[in-house]
């Protein structure tokens, strides 16, 4: 099951898909990275059988004969979340309305906290630790030497599901890119604009060619923001030991003339 306002590649494969409301289509709040506040007021109707998360999932609930999801409005969700957290104790939907609190705010008649560490950190010091580099769980080797890098290019937002869809945002990057250094391009038997096949222990893929010093010499760089240029079917499943993070930014890959 899926709630998303748009059928992106995860939503074709589920079974059910309930069609969410935008941003700008529901009434809600948000809380910034300042601790604020705010209200977020509903600007146009939803289009079709669109609906707000907090209606999809109460109505799911109800059919379920789950207790406790008789929520009428994004108030009635916010206001209950109020009486349960005690960062949020002092609020409720009507004293957000002009954002000018920001938590904890733990009774009626708090002001706010607009800054949350004065003379002591509430949470306890920060705990500082040497990490020392080692290889990731993949190295380059004669099969495979050279350096897959990826990450993303400013026009896209992560895998395009928004981005994606704005005509503005394909003037700026059409479609993926290899990044090789010139010199690795002509070693390799490529062009500048042409096909490559890159190639790691998992699978392989076809993506474009683009020339430039960017990335040092066996070094190269793409973007798993295209569907059609599936970068994470090369990377591998090692990850990071302390944080626990997936290694999908770096594996050993072959880069040919398909």
């Amino acid at each position: 099951m899926v709630i998303d306002i748009f059928l992106t590649e995860t939503a074709q494969l589920a079974d059910v898909v309930f069609p969410a409301t935008a941003w700008g289509e529901t009434d809600g709040v948000q809380t910034n990275t300042e601790r604020r506040v705010q209200r977020l007021r509903k600007a146009v109707d939803p289009p079709g059988e669109a609906m707000p998360d907090w209606w999809i999932v109460s109505e799911i609930a109800r059919r379920m004969d789950t207790p406790g999801f008789d929520f009428e409005s994004a108030k009635d969700v916010f206001n209950e979340l109020c009486e349960l957290s005690p960062l949020y104790a002092g609020l409720d939907w009507d004293r957000i309305d002009r954002g000018e609190y920001q938590w904890p705010v733990p009774h009626k008649d708090h002001p706010g906290t607009p800054i949350l560490h004065q003379g002591v950190f509430e949470n306890g010091r920060g705990i500082f630790k040497l990490i020392r580099y080692r290889d990731p769980a993949e190295v380059i080797s004669d099969e495979f030497p050279v350096w897959l890098t990826t990450g993303r290019r400013l026009p896209n937002y992560h895998t395009r599901t928004q981005t994606g869809r704005a005509a503005g945002i394909d003037y700026l990057a059409p479609g993926e890119r290899l990044e090789i250094h010139p010199e690795d391009v002509v070693d390799w038997g490529l062009e500048d604009g042409g096909w490559a096949k890159m190639t790691s222990s998992r699978g392989c893929m076809m993506v474009r060619v683009e020339a430039n010093d960017r990335s040092p010499r066996g070094t190269v760089f793409t973007t798993f923001s295209f569907n059609d240029a599936p970068v994470n079917v090369l990377t591998g499943g090692g990850y990071d030991p302390v944080t626990d993070t997936a290694e999908l930014k770096v594996c050993p890959v072959r880069v040919e003339r398909p």
